[in-house]
């Protein structure tokens, strides 16, 4: 998809909404579709609707990564099923925080990780929709969140500490972020991830941690970069 060079620079919300309608190629008419969270995500919903309501694509459902997205699916009609209701999803899209040359991304800056990682791992094809704002050489720049069991928060601190990284309490209105899953988020700053996969077993692997917002083991088939130029579409990998 590509515009004009001599059109006005397009702004970061329009880049979003141009990946969200790019991501309709990979829907088909039937399926139960893996639907992530976040403000791209928002934009793929609400294209989703209008195409629904123009009966160009209808689909039996989606399978939501969080509770914000849930009720913004429901508000289209769209009906959404529970993870364990269904088998497996032909495609799951999401967007990403950073991604990198690999697929590899950080996610989680809406605090649905765990969620986003249990649907990602649900479906065969994860498609990524991001703007050119999220493509990054190395992982590490945005604050990498991690959800975990707040008893063990203060030890987690620590260990990160060891590895370089500050790690920071995510607050809402000054107290505690709570999940959807009632659980507490750090956002570990200063860090630079050179081996995803290896860094995601690790992590994972530290007691309290419930997930770490590396998606290397769930990493990104394809990815629709929103550029000045229009999408880009880059391939990772065919499943």
């Amino acid at each position: 998809m590509n515009r004009d060079p001599s059109a006005p620079a397009m702004t970061q919300d329009e880049l979003k909404a141009l990946v969200g309608r790019a991501a309709l190629a990979y829907v088909e008419p039937g399926q139960i579709v893996g639907v992530g969270t976040g403000s791209t995500v928002n934009c793929f919903i609400d294209a989703l609707a209008q195409a629904q309501a123009q009966a160009q694509t209808r689909i039996a459902g989606a399978v939501s990564s969080s509770e914000a997205s849930t009720q913004r699916l429901r508000a289209h009609g769209i009906a959404v099923f529970d993870a364990n209701e269904v088998g497996e999803l032909a495609v799951y899209i999401d967007g990403a925080d950073e991604i990198d040359p690999r697929g590899y991304m950080i996610k989680g800056g809406g605090a649905a990780l765990t969620r986003e990682k249990i649907v990602a791992a649900q479906a065969r094809r994860f498609v990524c929709i991001a703007d050119q704002s999220k493509w990054v050489q190395t992982l590490g720049r945005f604050p990498l969140p991690v959800e975990v069991i707040p008893m063990a928060t203060q030890r987690l601190i620590r260990q990160f500490a060891a590895l370089g990284g500050e790690a920071r309490v995510r607050l809402r209105d000054g107290v505690p972020l709570v999940t959807d899953n009632g659980q507490h988020i750090l956002d570990v700053h200063g860090l630079r991830i050179a081996d995803p996969v290896a860094f995601e077993s690790m992590v994972n692997d530290w007691p309290g941690v419930v997930t770490v917002g590396v998606f290397a083991h769930q990493r990104a088939h394809v990815c629709l970069l929103g550029t000045p130029e229009g999408v880009r579409t880059i391939a990772f990998d065919t499943p």
